[in-house]
């Protein structure tokens, strides 16, 4: 038996609760992990609130990461004891996630836990951490003296790590946010400008003056096609995520009068060479001061509650779920 967040069909539509259940046998996956930290992410607030037909199996354990130790394996590359990291792969969707005391899956799933991380350090970074990086990596060609960079939703989990991984490269970095008061916060990170969300959600025209070189987005919708329509002559936006609009209400006009290149971001199901580089590339790169200022710990009776908290806009930087946090020394 292991205690873990569950969603269920029901009548009406869906419940979640607190519940101990009964982890699959080893055959549903290959490696049995205790847990010892996850997190709460926004696909994990529209699965715990039903906002969004995210989940596509009932019941479902939700949690999209996890950091852990291997209790038992069958899976070539893992054995008990090794410490390990899981995110993506439609876990918490499709297969039971990592908000439970201990979760069942597949090894192919897991990467080995980034050396200079500790567990609760990759569940500060987590799937957000891990998306960030790879909307930099897309960036990479763009050379720091050339201009800004905007970051938009900078004060979720993705652009929180996106500025101050931006900023530590070097790039100037302007942060796009709805609420003034976290002015100090992306300061903090390393933004040099702060953009208010408002400039960028009017109608978006074709072109407009040119603002920035590049620019890492998780909004999507009219944030977006704005941020298009200001980057610079031959510039690249990296686009991951839509916890604004999935729709994208722009021209051609960037892209064939600028030279603008949309690079489109994919964290789930990316492959293991690339998900590895990823996370040792957060490992050489991060600055392990800088986790706590972004970090909050939920326990794991308080997440349903917390989960409104994503689509009511009210979420800064990171929620990580501690579950078995002894794990880290033991």
């Amino acid at each position: 038996m292991t205690r873990a967040i569950v969603i269920e069909k029901t009548g009406e539509g869906q419940s979640a609760s607190l519940s101990d259940i009964t982890l699959p046998a080893l055959a549903a996956g290959d490696v049995c992990v205790d847990i010892a930290y996850s997190t709460l992410n926004y696909k994990d607030g529209l699965a715990l609130t039903g906002a969004a037909p995210v989940v596509r199996r009932f019941p479902m354990v939700p949690g999209v990461d996890f950091s852990g130790v291997v209790r038992e394996s069958r899976h070539p590359d893992y054995k008990a004891g090794e410490r390990v990291v899981l995110n993506g792969w439609s876990v918490g969707e499709k297969y039971w996630g990592g908000l439970a005391e201990s979760a069942v899956v597949r090894g192919d799933f897991l990467v080995p836990l980034p050396e200079g991380l500790s567990l609760r350090q990759t569940m500060i970074l987590g799937t957000a951490g891990y998306t960030a990086m790879l909307c930099v990596q897309a960036l990479a060609g763009v050379d720091p003296a050339s201009g800004t960079v905007v970051v938009t939703g900078a004060t979720g989990g993705v652009g929180s790590v996106a500025v101050a991984l931006l900023a530590a490269r070097g790039y100037r970095v302007a942060a796009v946010t709805g609420r003034a008061s976290e002015t100090d916060y992306l300061t903090r990170l390393g933004a040099r400008e702060i953009v208010d969300r408002a400039d960028l959600s009017a109608k978006p025209r074709p072109l407009a003056t040119e603002r920035w070189v590049a620019g890492v987005d998780v909004v999507g919708g009219e944030v977006l096609a704005n941020v298009l329509s200001m980057t610079a002559y031959g510039g690249t936006v990296a686009a991951c995520g839509l916890a604004g609009s999935m729709d994208l209400p722009t021209s051609v006009a960037p892209f064939i009068l600028r030279g603008v290149t949309l690079r489109g971001i994919d964290s789930v199901m990316c492959p293991l060479p690339a998900r590895r580089a990823a996370w040792q590339a957060l490992a050489r790169e991060i600055d392990a001061a800088q986790l706590d200022t972004i970090a909050r710990e939920v326990p794991l009776a308080d997440v349903i509650d917390t989960a409104a908290d994503f689509l009511g806009g009210k979420v800064r930087g990171r929620i990580v779920v501690p579950i078995h946090p002894e794990l880290e020394t033991g």
